[in-house]
């Protein structure tokens, strides 16, 4: 692409984007959204709008050029990096400041959630159907918040509520590959009684409790585990404890050193899932995702547990996009 191409085609899509997006969020209550999605090929940015709520009330904009493999000067490179994000600045109304740019290759391992820098960048809070989390523009490649898993947090939270208004008082939840905890957030603010949130990352374990702090969620009833999720449920299995409610949401593959072997969605969710089910108290439910784009369940596994897929209910309007497959797939099953 030449430096100077025109960007009007960009600049349009997005603004018609933006006007649709931005009242459709407002009519729902929500604060962060999807507002573009490689909708013109040649321009393979996403980019996502975060209304904070602290410390300052002010909308940011998560921007993610996906690598195409295109290749460009340096020079005619920088200078269609820059027209594009004026004019996404000038579109949105928001200053350069509140404009945060990464670049998302594929990624393989833990790499998707390490550190781009060591600079110290300024945390904010958004809120989500009432609900406060903390998120980061600039540390990682990710923010904090999944904003595709919205309406599947969604879910969970009604779940959790209609077993409380239907007197099971004693509603446990568990969240693994559990990231900043949002899931458990959700449950426990909908009155799940305990709940288990299992992560191997320090890091992520300690901004989950800072979630929790921000949600005035009891630590004593709603415990984080530090482990290795493939080692933690064969022992829980094995101890035979059970939930009520679990959220399995592994990442794709992972390597680290951290784990007794690695992780690969596709070869291990067989097992997983299988061990989750095994958690469940009977009239227990399990809400299973991955965002492989590749994936294939194992069909035996799907009918022996009676595995319902529930994309169509998990994948939120903003992130749809006619062209190409949504950014996860998810199933529920009751035990």
């Amino acid at each position: 692409m030449e430096s100077g191409q025109d960007i009007s085609a960009f600049a349009n899509r997005l603004r018609k984007n933006f006007a649709h997006w931005h009242k459709w969020a407002r009519r729902r209550g929500t604060t962060c959204f999807r507002i573009y999605d490689r909708d013109v090929p040649q321009f393979p940015f996403a980019i996502d709008g975060y209304e904070t709520v602290a410390p300052r009330s002010e909308t940011h904009l998560h921007v993610q050029e996906i690598d195409t493999g295109w290749v460009r000067s340096d020079e005619d490179y920088t200078a269609w990096l820059v027209a594009v994000c004026d004019a996404i600045c000038e579109v949105c109304a928001v200053p350069a400041a509140q404009l945060h740019l990464k670049r998302r290759e594929r990624q393989r391992g833990t790499s998707q959630y390490e550190k781009l820098d060591d600079a110290v960048a300024e945390s904010f809070v958004v809120e989500e159907a009432g609900r406060r989390f903390e998120v980061n523009f600039d540390t990682y490649l990710d923010t904090g918040l999944f904003l595709d898993h919205r309406p599947t947090r969604m879910l969970v939270a009604d779940n959790i509520a209609q077993r409380v208004k239907a007197g099971n008082a004693g509603t446990r939840f568990l969240n693994l590959f559990a990231y900043t905890g949002s899931f458990t957030v959700h449950a426990a603010c909908a009155g799940a009684s305990h709940s288990t949130t299992v992560d191997l990352s320090n890091t992520y374990q300690a901004w989950t409790a800072r979630n929790f702090a921000l949600n005035d969620i009891d630590t004593r009833r709603h415990v984080l585990e530090r482990a290795d999720v493939l080692a933690w449920l064969g022992a829980a299995v094995s101890a035979g404890e059970r939930y009520d409610l679990i959220v399995l949401d592994p990442p794709s593959f992972s390597n680290s050193k951290k784990m007794q072997g690695v992780l690969d969605v596709q070869r291990d969710h067989e097992r997983l899932v299988s061990q989750c089910h095994d958690l469940l108290a009977v009239g227990g439910e399990l809400f299973f995702s991955t965002n492989l784009r590749s994936f294939a369940i194992d069909a035996q596994l799907e009918q022996r547990l009676g595995l319902r897929e529930i994309t169509h209910q998990s994948v939120p309007e903003d992130f749809r996009r006619p062209s190409r497959p949504g950014p996860h797939r998810a199933w529920h099953a009751r035990k």
